[in-house]
């Protein structure tokens, strides 16, 4: 139905959450896919239980990673058509002024540094296709000031300047590049962001996950699945039309409160 049927299609950061769950997604379409991610365990869990799919072990922010995923990856799919930057690690919750330059750094280079290599290494393959889809996962942080977070929100408004600019440069060759900004999607990450606040403030964890829900008109937190539904119509020909954009999947979010 959403014509991806043999399209070849590497994930950044996908052997859990979202990029799993997409990945997933894209092999019941037909899609044949390659994942990439920095846990071991974790990469050699999703190659037994997603079947077909193949895996390279990478740090997004390293080069020397980058272009071996690239080389492993087209090597065995005979060529990409999609690019999903999904990678990108959620950084520390703490103020400002508490906030070391070594997580600062980290944090920008998993989510940032990551999908321009990414992107610089699939360009290529991409025009050599003659038309393809890069989606880069984006967050809600890149459309409000989130508190406490810094580098993540700083990451994700930059990828959402990158969105535009690659969609323009790229457009000509056929390539279409949009981003997605999820909410609060249901999961341990969430979790764990949410008890780092809820410690942070010396509240309840569910005093913080009532709070994080009343920010939504749905009044609830986003599914993988819902995630993943939207990648996937991106990157396939219903959505051919579609270039340059920045799409909330938040449940309709009001602000973004720490």
């Amino acid at each position: 139905m959403m014509g991806l049927s043999g399209s070849r299609v590497v994930i950044t950061g996908a052997a859990t959450g979202i990029g799993r769950t997409v990945a997933g997604r894209f092999v019941e379409a037909g899609a044949r896919v390659h994942i990439c991610d920095i846990d071991t365990d974790a990469l050699a869990a999703a190659r037994e239980e997603v079947p077909g799919v193949s895996v390279t072990l990478a740090d997004v922010g390293s080069e020397r990673d980058i272009d071996r995923l690239f080389a492993e990856a087209v090597e065995r799919l005979g060529g990409l058509d999609v690019l999903v930057n999904n990678a990108g690690p959620s950084g520390p919750t703490v103020p400002v002024d508490e906030l070391t330059y070594e997580d600062w750094r980290a944090c920008i280079s998993g989510n940032l540094d990551g999908a321009f290599l990414s992107t610089r290494a699939a360009a290529p393959h991409l025009k050599k296709a003659g038309a393809g889809a890069i989606v880069n996962m984006s967050s809600v942080s890149g459309l409000f000031g989130s508190p406490l977070r810094s580098p993540y929100a700083a990451a994700k408004w930059a990828l959402l300047g990158l969105t535009k600019t690659w969609a323009a440069e790229l457009g000509p060759y056929g390539i279409r590049v949009n981003a997605v900004c999820p909410g609060g999607v249901a999961g341990p990450r969430l979790d764990r962001v949410m008890q780092e606040l809820a410690d942070e403030r010396g509240v309840p964890f569910q005093e913080v996950s009532d709070e994080w829900k009343m920010q939504a008109s749905l009044r609830t937190f986003i599914e993988p699945d819902e995630i993943a539904n939207l990648v996937l119509y991106l990157c396939s020909p219903l959505s051919a039309g579609i270039t340059g954009a920045v799409i909330p999947i938040d449940g309709h979010l009001e602000t973004l409160i720490g």
